[in-house]
């Protein structure tokens, strides 16, 4: 395996989005340490008739299978879920977490969590501890319109070094599909992780625009 990254998965609504950047990691044989909140299963059942169980052990076995079906070829530990007060694992410290976490979907609650560095759940903790480690934070929001409240935590975050992503993927790709504009933006977010893809053209390759 090549690097271990933090993805979590929050209740806004946009789980293709993390389903399919959770895909493309596992096909590039990164490890992925996978945190999920309750109102993310909520939004997995709802989006993606995807029953995640509440159990980690579980919930890993599941999406285990889940992606094996799609094709991933997953080695042994590659794919981890922990529980939201799983405060052990390797996520909870700085001595022991990945440099580099993306949240997605990040609900507004999360970001505003993160942003007063509350820490009340392990997504919170591990966001926290990779902004206090200096490392890579990336979240996806995903809502509309944006109070005042969500653009001041997002100033807030980007001050601190933190990636706002917000899940608004463009149409220069002339996307044919819902497929096409979920792999806009997960592109993007591999592109911020320094890893390759061929997901999508990129500006000045794609085709003429009409």
């Amino acid at each position: 395996m090549k690097q271990q990254l933090t993805v979590a998965m929050t209740g806004a609504s946009g789980a293709p989005y993390g389903l399919r950047l959770i895909e493309c990691l596992l096909r590039q044989q990164q490890q992925v340490m996978l945190l999920i909140s309750s109102a993310a299963r909520v939004v997995l059942a709802t989006e993606e008739n995807i029953k995640l169980s509440a159990g980690p052990d579980q919930a890993t076995r599941q999406l285990v299978q889940y992606f094996t079906e799609l094709g991933c070829q997953i080695a042994e530990g590659q794919l981890q879920v922990f529980g939201k007060e799983d405060w052990f694992s390797p996520v909870a410290s700085g001595s022991a977490a990945p440099k580099q976490m993306i949240v997605c979907p990040c609900s507004t609650s999360t970001l505003s969590a993160i942003a007063t560095g509350s820490s009340n759940t392990l997504i919170e903790r591990a966001a926290d501890v990779v902004i206090k480690e200096r490392g890579q934070l990336i979240l996806v929001p995903r809502e509309t319109p944006l109070s005042t409240i969500h653009l001041q935590n997002m100033l807030q975050l980007s001050q601190l070094g933190v990636t706002l992503m917000p899940a608004a993927p463009g149409f220069y790709h002339q996307p044919q599909s819902i497929a096409d504009l979920v792999d806009f933006m997960v592109a993007r977010i591999l592109d911020h992780l320094g890893l390759e893809h061929q997901l999508m053209n990129r500006w000045g390759y794609a085709k003429e625009l009409s």
